[in-house]
């Protein structure tokens, strides 16, 4: 694909420059997976990779530049030398499975683990070439019929079904690895890749050769099943175990184990593979104060090792806050209870009872954190310690796709199709609820007026408390109008509507509380509301291939439009504003930051490398978050476009679940709220993404 140089940075560093070949960057798609590479290897730069120095995929020639490892690669050495011996078997094995564990943890499966991607230097081995990686949630973009990856190295599941691969296949791989360092020979050898892919699914390998304390492990790596494969903790837990040669055991790191702590400190609990103080929260319904009833929440919490340094850095550092660039508290306004006071932090998991549905959605005030999830119904979490304060059952089936909350004290919850139900936030008693199959979609939400559509296009605005319709109208103009976004500081709702053919979309400014029409317009293209910084409209527009390719400002006061084109294509992103600044997020994971308020220029751009993405929120002045499809929660520098910091990966049962749309983490205060698949709500200290 490329040509590597060996190159000398100005203070003498030896780089390895990969420069890719003209005819590969005339294609846009090997362009697109080369961006991939380099955001999955600046991910995973650490100990047993290849630092990435520089990297532009986005010149004629795209080209990245990592530290030079001296030393050979794994296939080099076998092939001249022959078999490790049995004590450099162990040293690699170890450090292979440090090496996926880091891998792993950065949320990136590399899929092409095989001897020539092994460095052997003299301080452990180094894995390199994500040029095939992916995110655990990525989108397969395998076109048909392609094979992706090296037959002997793949698991049987890259053959049968690679849109479930994950990161046990990078485990299967490196059991070949092993097997080919033990014994000189792959697990399957054939001249033919057919008959390699055949073995790699149906035969057993013969592990003749390989040393007998490491074949029961070599074993388990090469199972057929995903599910029976060792993770990479497991194998360093399982090396520990046998009596090692001392270079082994030099090698291999010592397991964080759990430690009590001393007096009456208030336990807390290591987050799986995050380093944060946390704790863990078996949901039930908080007895007392008049808001719930039910039995009191179960809490299962433990102490980590080095806990009480933690919260002592916690404590030293809290007097930052969480500000804004202008020094004002950042974030929603803290509000309700014990909530955002308090100087101490302490990040929460509370699991919510769930009936295997999409990831729960969740929306917040500075009184409460409101989520909805299948099985679990509506109910308030406490912002503080993820207490379930109440909660509230549908009909049965009748599960909460959406939810949200209205200054008026409520809070609702619903699904295209079924039924409204609206409870009083405090004490979850239900207030009221509406049959939707009259109307389109779900409620939206405008101040203290929920906007809906009914089937026959008229608008009508309910009052958010009791129910009762404020107003019903047909919009001019509109045959059914949808709802983009409110701006509370003028009270006005934006409806748009596309033309048949896409060639024009009409906008139309209502006034949320009185339906009536502030503004009407209709604009050139196939647009969609995002923001509406100091009274001008920015909008989206799409080509015929529904490719974001510009933005578009309208300004209603002097009917002026300036179109903003886009540096490149964007596939469905979702867009958020903070004041003339645009944050597109497309699917795929990039994310450009653009100023809409002069000349339209790119401020910056950024590989997040999370395959599917949720809605990004801004919060504490300068931070932008966001989800990803299998539970990390990431935070973004909006000022220099860097990645701050990135929670674990929280998965259900270890594997993806699909929902058509992602919810979005929620801020309160210093406080960030991400909902995972694995169906848990979690917390995490906004100011602090470094330490997630």
């Amino acid at each position: 694909m490329g040509v590597v140089h060996l190159a000398r940075s100005p203070s003498g560093l030896q780089l390895a420059v990969k420069i890719v070949h003209r005819q590969h960057a005339a294609d846009p798609e090997f362009r697109a997976r080369f961006r991939q590479e380099v955001a999955a290897a600046r991910r995973v730069s650490g100990a047993f990779t290849a630092p990435v120095v520089d990297a532009d995929p986005t010149a004629v020639l795209p080209w990245m530049a990592t530290l030079y490892v001296p030393g050979p690669t794994l296939s080099a050495q076998v092939k001249r030398n022959g078999p490790l011996a049995p004590a450099e078997l162990r040293r690699l094995t170890a450090g292979l499975a440090e090496a996926l564990r880091d891998i792993h943890r950065a949320g990136v499966v590399h899929r092409d683990l095989k001897p020539s991607n092994v460095l052997l230097s003299d301080t452990g081995p180094k894995v390199i070439d994500f040029g095939i990686s992916r995110p655990y949630d990525s989108d397969l973009r395998t076109e048909t019929g392609k094979l992706i990856g090296s037959p002997p190295y793949m698991a049987p599941e890259q053959f049968q079904r690679p849109r479930e691969v994950g990161p046990a296949a990078d485990v299967f791989a490196l059991g070949a690895v092993l097997f080919h360092a033990a014994t000189g020979r792959g697990p399957f050898d054939s001249d033919s890749p057919y008959i390699v892919a055949y073995q790699v699914v149906h035969d057993e390998a013969d592990l003749s050769g390989v040393p007998a304390d490491l074949s029961p492990l070599v074993a388990r790596c090469l199972a057929k099943d995903p599910a029976l494969r060792p993770t990479p903790d497991e194998i360093m837990a399982a090396l520990a175990l046998h009596p090692p040669s001392y270079e082994a055991a030099a090698f291999i790191p010592a397991q964080r184990r759990a430690a009590p702590m001393s007096g009456g400190a208030r336990s807390a609990g290591a987050d799986p593979g995050s380093g944060t103080v946390t704790h863990v929260r078996e949901p039930g319904t908080r007895s007392g104060s008049g808001r719930a009833q039910g039995g009191g929440a179960r809490r299962v919490r433990w102490a980590a090792a080095g806990a009480a340094l933690l919260v002592m850095a916690a404590g030293s550092a809290g007097a930052a806050g969480f500000f804004d660039r202008d020094g004002a508290p950042g974030g929603a306004a803290g509000g309700g209870g014990k909530g955002a006071a308090e100087a101490a932090f302490e990040p929460w998991v509370t699991p919510l009872p769930s009936s295997g549905g999409p990831t729960p959605v969740c929306t917040g005030t500075g009184d409460g954190l409101y989520c909805a999830a299948a099985g679990f119904g509506t109910g308030l979490l406490d912002p503080v310690d993820g207490e379930v304060v109440w909660s509230r059952r549908g009909s049965p089936g009748d599960d909460a796709a959406s939810v949200g909350s209205l200054p008026a004290g409520v809070v609702h919850a619903s699904e295209p199709g079924a039924r409204l139900r609206v409870y009083d936030a405090g004490e979850g008693g239900e207030l009221w609820d509406a049959d939707l199959s009259a109307y389109l979609g779900v409620p939206f939400s405008a101040g203290d007026t929920l906007l809906m559509t009914r089937q026959d296009g008229a608008a009508e605005g309910l009052d958010g408390r009791t129910g009762a319709s404020r107003w019903v109208r047909t919009v001019p103009g509109h045959l059914r109008p949808h709802y983009a976004l409110f701006d509370q500081d003028s009270g006005l709702a934006y409806a748009f509507e596309h033309a048949a053919d896409g060639a024009t979309t009409l906008v139309t400014a209502l006034e949320a509380a009185t339906g009536r029409t502030a503004w009407q317009h209709r604009l050139e293209g196939t647009l969609t509301p995002v923001g509406a910084p100091g009274g001008a409209l920015v909008l989206t527009a799409m080509n015929a291939q529904a490719q974001t390719v510009a933005l578009v400002r309208y300004e209603p006061a002097r009917t002026a439009v300036t179109r903003l084109p886009l540096p490149f294509r964007m596939n469905e992103p979702e867009v958020v504003m903070g004041g003339d600044r645009a944050y597109l997020l497309a699917r795929g994971g990039t994310l450009l930051a653009m100023d809409t308020g002069g000349a339209g220029a790119e401020l910056w751009r950024l590989e997040t490398a999370a395959g599917r993405t949720s809605p990004p929120v801004l919060a504490g002045g300068d931070r932008l978050f966001l989800s990803a499809a299998d539970g990390r929660l990431l935070a973004v520098d909006t000022e220099r476009g860097t990645l701050l910091g990135q929670t674990r990966p929280r998965l259900r049962a270890g594997k993806l679940t699909y929902a058509s749309k992602l919810p979005a983490p929620v801020a309160i205060g210093r406080t960030v709220y991400g909902m995972s698949p694995d169906g848990s709500v979690f917390a995490v200290d906004g100011r602090r993404p470094a330490g997630w």
